[in-house]
């Protein structure tokens, strides 16, 4: 599994930025554009909250496990969740929590 969470990372890096790169191509590098795009209509209002949502929380879950569990490399999810997206982070997160020698 360790290698799969690993895969599913790198996907989660290169395949949402695709679009991000492609949108800020044809509108401009304006992020503050592109957070207006995001709140278009309820629908994207929506994924954006879910989103945030579920990366404050592995946020917290990465903190809480990292101190608990003297796992400090984990929390290199936390900025890959916030600067690359969750579908990043997450499985970053499982891959390093994952690792051999890693205390359960």
């Amino acid at each position: 599994m360790r290698y799969i969470w690993l895969a599913l990372a790198v996907w989660g890096a290169i395949h949402p930025m695709y679009y991000f790169v492609g949108w800020f191509n044809a509108h401009t590098w304006d992020i503050m554009a592109m957070v207006d795009a995001w709140h278009a209509n309820a629908a994207t209002s929506g994924l954006v909250w879910d989103l945030t949502i579920a990366a404050v929380t592995l946020t917290i879950w990465a903190i809480y496990e990292a101190f608990s569990r003297k796992n400090y490399l984990s929390l290199l999810a936390v900025p890959a969740t916030f600067m690359i997206g969750v579908s990043c982070g997450l499985p970053l997160y499982l891959y390093l929590r994952s690792r051999p020698g890693f205390a359960r």
